[in-house]
């Protein structure tokens, strides 16, 4: 009950004093067969005050402080001593008195008393506990390693969850009780449930390879109950989460891909000591690149950014991570766009730049190809400015963060980005001073405009899940891993090179859905199930939109010191073809002429293969006027 403390504690001392005083009228029945001595008035008001007497002393030994759910040993003890402290007391006030006494009768005393009081808050802990248990979600832990121990100990005060069983790949551990919960082979999991009426599974394998984690959600995704999983190995160790922390199965398990060993030496060529600026350093990629560039020790690192608000707060986290690390690193925080040539250079040449990473891009395809003039402006003509920038700030190397649809696009923006790559190809044959490379990979899971989170939200909602096509299919990455792949691909970059990161096998996003839906413990609805819980709608592609995505142009790729980053030979432009067609692009986007920079996309070597006519939203409204 949501009473307050002190009502709670003055019942419980009220029932103390009834069960005192109905010891003692037990206790001189027993011995003496009557009720003469109880009905003395002056032995009654003696035997009150030793029962406020024995009521402080319980107060003292802090028995009135016990939760009544966690109530034990401790609390017994305190009892005991109490009890015995108030035969003692009654002792003296019947000498004190005269009364008739006997010694067997104040043991007697003792005894129903620490019994009473005792046994009542026994009784009442589990009626507590029964009810408890009745509200609370039956589940079985999948790991009765160490892990699973601890997570059952903190689960006994949890009023969420009640662990009713293990499951255990190890066969050393079948049949075995931990603190009365059994563990059970992985083969009995859905006996288990049935028999006793589990409706969660809980995941204690912090330590397990995400390939494993994968096999293993992709034998319980079937039994259709929610699966939970306590935090990861590092956050338990680094103390930023409780193992009883619980969490929704991370998407990186479904996708089940371990992430490579970095090589070090890689990591740290273009960014320890050195002046290092990260353009878009507040959007997805950007931040994690700043977050991983920071663990190498740079000397400085310019956080270069469009958005206040996203740099705000990405100034405030990397701030806050140097604190907690103790890492020599300063910060730069500067807002400007990178189609601002000149902005840069000011500050590539203050702060003598020696790393770019440009990450600043529009991405969301839709998007660009409502805005045509602007994806160009930004995505293909600041990394132009942005390198200009650099070659003239004698910048030693400028990596670029490409897109697999950049790969025969079929859209603005991925087009975009295949002529923001052949211009740093161009770029890289005019001069010598600044090394340019380029990197390109897939989706990564968390990132703006990312399937994942928005199919999360339509599932918290109810539904329904919207697909732009049921056979559409991706690459994923983690940003982490991404990042980390950037950094290394970059710093074996030689001049105009184009890596591809090994994204492992395209996910079919129909089937992520579905696996989302069933691990929150929910059924897919439709015609074969009409009474399911979420409906996966087919909204139809959207303008630009692929049903799959590539990452090489051609089948010619070659291996690199990294397992994971390949380098690909492509065709490219040398720079007097490059900077016509920079120039005619230019010059359309100033006459917003979207007819001549449609058809300068399609004569460029892009591969460019629209799905869609114009769609600028400010192209269609002028069409019709």
């Amino acid at each position: 009950m949501d009473w307050p403390r002190f009502i709670k504690r003055s019942i419980s001392m009220l029932v103390d004093a009834i069960i005192l005083f109905a010891s003692w009228v037990l206790a001189y029945y027993l011995r003496y067969d009557s009720f003469e001595l109880v009905r003395d008035e002056s032995f009654i008001l003696s035997f009150m005050a030793v029962v406020l007497a024995t009521l402080v002393v319980f107060s003292l030994f802090g028995l009135y402080r016990a939760v009544v759910r966690y109530i034990g040993l401790r609390s017994m003890i305190a009892i005991a001593a109490g009890a015995i402290v108030s035969g003692v007391l009654l002792n003296f006030a019947i000498d004190a008195n005269a009364f008739l006494y006997s010694l067997s009768g104040n043991l007697n005393y003792v005894f129903f008393a620490f019994v009473g009081i005792a046994g009542s808050r026994l009784l009442l802990r589990e009626l507590v506990t029964v009810i408890g248990r009745a509200a609370q979600h039956k589940v079985l832990i999948y790991g009765a390693g160490a892990s699973g121990r601890q997570l059952l100990l903190a689960l006994a005060s949890s009023a969420e969850f009640r662990a009713v069983a293990f499951a255990d790949d190890d066969p050393s551990f079948h049949g075995v009780m931990i603190r009365d919960v059994k563990v059970y082979s992985p083969d009995c999991i859905k006996a288990v449930i049935q028999k006793y009426g589990i409706s969660r599974i809980l995941l204690a394998l912090p330590s397990a390879s995400r390939g494993t984690r994968a096999k293993l959600i992709e034998r319980l995704e079937p039994l259709g109950l929610p699966v939970l999983t306590i935090p990861g190995m590092a956050d338990l160790v680094d103390g930023k989460m409780k193992i009883d922390e619980l969490q929704d199965v991370k998407i990186e398990d479904l996708l089940g891909r371990d992430p490579v060993a970095p090589v070090p030496s890689l990591l740290t060529a273009n960014i320890t000591g050195k002046v290092v600026m990260v353009t878009g350093a507040g959007g997805s990629i950007g931040s994690e690149l700043c977050r991983q560039i920071i663990l190498q020790s740079p000397q400085k690192l310019v956080l270069f950014e469009a958005s206040e608000f996203a740099l705000y707060e990405i100034d405030k986290e990397l701030t806050a991570m140097l604190s907690s690390r103790q890492l020599d690193v300063q910060l730069l925080p500067v807002l400007g766009t990178v189609v601002d040539q000149q902005r840069l250079q000011q500050i590539m040449q203050s702060y003598h730049v020696q790393t770019v990473y440009h990450a600043a891009a529009y991405k969301h395809v839709p998007l660009v190809e409502f805005n045509v003039i602007e994806g160009l402006r930004n995505n293909l003509f600041g990394t132009w400015h942005t390198a200009e920038a650099a070659i003239a700030s004698k910048v030693e190397t400028f990596v670029l963060i490409s897109t697999d649809k950049a790969v025969r696009p079929t859209n603005v923006m991925g087009t975009t980005k295949r002529l923001a790559e052949l211009t740093l190809q161009a770029l890289a044959t005019r001069q010598q001073s600044t090394r340019f490379c380029m990197v390109r990979f897939g989706n990564v899971l968390g990132s703006s405009g990312s399937v994942v989170p928005l199919f999360r939200k339509q599932i918290n909602k109810g539904g329904p899940i919207t697909l732009t096509h049921e056979d559409i299919t991706r690459y994923f990455m983690t940003i982490p891993e991404a990042s980390q792949l950037v950094i290394q691909a970059g710093a074996m970059g030689e001049g105009g090179d184009v890596f591809v990161l090994d994204m492992g096998e395209p996910v079919k996003i129909y089937d992520l859905a579905k696996k989302m839906v069933h691990l929150t413990g929910l059924e897919i609805k439709n015609k074969q199930n009409p009474m399911g819980d979420i409906e996966i709608k087919i909204t139809g592609l959207r303008p630009g939109e692929k049903l799959y995505e590539e990452l090489l142009i051609g089948e010619d790729e070659k291996p690199t010191r990294h397992p994971r980053i390949k380098a690909a030979n492509e065709i490219c432009l040398s720079w007097p073809d490059m900077q016509a067609l920079l120039s005619e692009l230019s010059e359309a986007c100033l006459n917003y002429d979207l007819e001549k920079i449609r058809a300068l996309m399609l004569s460029a070597p892009t591969g460019f293969n629209p799905t869609d006519g114009i769609c600028d939203l400010w192209w269609q409204a002028n069409k019709s006027i």
